[in-house]
């Protein structure tokens, strides 16, 4: 995202994460960078905004994670250059480069060559600006893109997905055994356990650093369906199982395609 509050108020070096006030005291942002001949103050600094901070501390307040609501899109603020090499009229507005398969846009009817004008009827002159009307959303929510696709204007309905392409709001796993292993973990999805013949399991969505990581070769989409031989069907078992815990830990499961997997790491006692 590239949504700034442009400031000329001194911002040094290790201002970073400190309030941006005005002369009330009110809180309009939060210092984030400055650009600079010298790398002092004198320059420019840049903040972001409030709102924008807003959202992320409620997310994190309520669901331990930042909610990241996405159109599955890549963009190119339009101007007269732009025009010229898509050879269209120039309408002020987002140039939608490509859709992603499967995405949001995707499927509310969104095509590559679409110019995004309004989103919730905020109009989108640039690309940062449609970055940050969808950065105040989550999965799940519905929001209304007015799009000029060949002169002719037309309104379309996104549901907003998550980086995992689904609507689902991802929340941080609040036992200690499961940040240690730096993953997001989720119910298998019935389709796909009916798909791979198994009455449940729990799918690794996303790795971050952390023993799974580190110490395994473990990919993301893999599915836990044993741990220690212990058959595990949920989120809650995995935790069960390895919340006391001491020494090296079998994993057992599958990926997607069927093939099956042995993987192996130690917890520190």
């Amino acid at each position: 995202m590239e949504s700034f509050i442009q400031t000329d108020a001194a911002i040094n070096p290790g201002n970073s994460g400190g309030a941006l006030v005005n002369l009330d005291g009110n809180l309009v942002g939060i210092n984030t960078a400055i650009a600079s001949r010298t790398g002092t103050y004198t320059g420019y600094g840049f903040a972001v905004p409030s709102n924008i901070v807003t959202k992320v501390v409620e997310d994190l307040l309520k669901y331990g994670k930042v909610q990241r609501g996405m159109l599955g899109v890549t963009i190119r603020t339009m101007d007269s250059n732009l025009a010229r090499e898509k050879d269209v009229d120039f309408t002020k507005g987002v140039w939608i480069e490509q859709v992603g398969e499967n995405s949001a846009a995707g499927k509310a009817g969104i095509k590559s060559g679409d110019i995004v004008l309004e989103v919730n009827g905020s109009e989108t002159a640039t690309s940062p600006r449609l970055q940050e009307i969808i950065a105040g959303k989550r999965p799940g929510d519905e929001v209304s893109l007015l799009v000029s696709r060949d002169g002719k204007e037309r309104e379309f309905k996104v549901v907003l997905e998550n980086a995992n392409g689904t609507t689902k709001l991802v929340k941080k796993e609040k036992k200690e055994i499961l940040n240690l292993l730096g993953a997001d973990f989720e119910n298998l999805d019935k389709d796909l356990a009916e798909k791979l013949n198994l009455d449940g399991g729990v799918q690794v969505n996303k790795l971050y650093p952390g023993k799974i990581k580190k110490e395994t070769q473990i990919r993301e989409g893999f599915i836990i369906t044993h741990i220690d031989g212990k058959r595990v069907k949920d989120v809650e078992d995995v935790a069960d199982v390895l919340e006391n815990k001491k020494g090296g830990v079998m994993i057992e499961g599958v990926y997607e395609d069927g093939s099956k997997y042995y993987y192996a790491f130690g917890l520190d006692s």
